[in-house]
């Protein structure tokens, strides 16, 4: 299933996509969003009630964050195995994971406004796999992490690459600038992707590559991820992690290429989808 949030006519529901069409999950469910239906472990429910006929358009709606408002979004830095060398500061492959949080209100639906902060000439795009998460669970063992996963977005994870390093030791703040990423264009449910194949992601920029990829080169699987993150936290249904960006973010390039206003930004994998976006300046 192809699972989305989305408005239309002045209304948020929830939904599953099919073919060219949305069937309005917010009106046939008890749950009033796609977290809620995701926290009762009713996909179940949901699937049953996805086999109706399309009751709107999908031209015809806005589609938003697939999960609104997840209680926790942790994202995931240099996770590829090439991009350390990108940095060209000698430092050795990291033994464990690179971490921050991100606030719901700094993503945005495929099809919105990316935001480039007007406090920034660096706005640069990274295009990455988000896992959504089903299953509760703390200390999650490595073998079982794939039953904790109910499904995949695609992430644009924009950053403003001057406040990275606006304080001495964190990118929180250049990573959460309002509307300044994107998550979707939905949630595709785990039981249409295998674990075991990798996944293809490419980012292209007014249509030219320049990001292209595959998970086999990933340093930490989406296994190691779940496994690491839950010995500090508590992973619950809804919560979102992003798995990392592949090499050839703009500002690796030589000079680097950064985003401006106009430019359309499309991260792909086939097996989820095409989330795309186009950068306006902030007024």
């Amino acid at each position: 299933m192809k699972l989305t949030s989305f408005s239309a006519g002045g209304r948020v529901s929830y939904g599953a996509v099919v073919g060219n069409g949305i069937v309005d999950l917010g009106r046939r469910l008890a749950y009033p969003s796609l977290l809620e239906a995701l926290r009762a472990g009713a996909l179940g429910e949901v699937r049953q009630a996805a086999a109706s006929a399309p009751d709107i358009a999908l031209p015809a709606v806005t589609l938003l964050r697939p999960i609104l408002f997840p209680e926790k979004i942790l994202c995931i830095g240099v996770n590829y195995a090439n991009r350390n060398e990108e940095y060209k500061d000698g430092s050795a492959q990291a033994k464990y994971p690179s971490m921050f949080f991100r606030t719901p209100g700094s993503f945005v639906g495929s099809g919105e406004a990316l935001m480039r902060p007007r406090v920034t000439q660096q706005f640069d795009y990274e295009g990455e796999i988000a896992l959504v998460i089903g299953k509760e669970g703390r200390r999650i063992a490595k073998e079982k992490a794939h039953e904790h996963i109910a499904g995949y977005t695609l992430c644009n994870e924009g950053t403003a690459r001057e406040w990275t390093r606006h304080a001495k030791f964190n990118v929180t703040q250049g990573k959460n600038f309002d509307a300044s990423g994107s998550l979707g264009p939905w949630m595709v449910t785990a039981d249409e992707i295998d674990p075991a194949k990798p996944l293809h992601i490419t980012t292209k920029v007014n249509g030219e590559m320049r990001q292209d990829d595959t998970t086999a080169n990933l340093i930490f699987s989406f296994a190691d991820l779940l496994a690491y993150i839950t010995i500090f936290t508590t992973l619950k249904p809804g919560d979102i992690v992003v798995t990392g960006t592949p090499v050839g973010a703009g500002a690796r390039f030589d000079p680097p290429r950064w985003l401006k206003a106009g430019d359309v930004v499309d991260v792909s994998v086939p097996e989820i989808g095409t989330l795309s976006n186009r950068v306006v300046d902030e007024t």
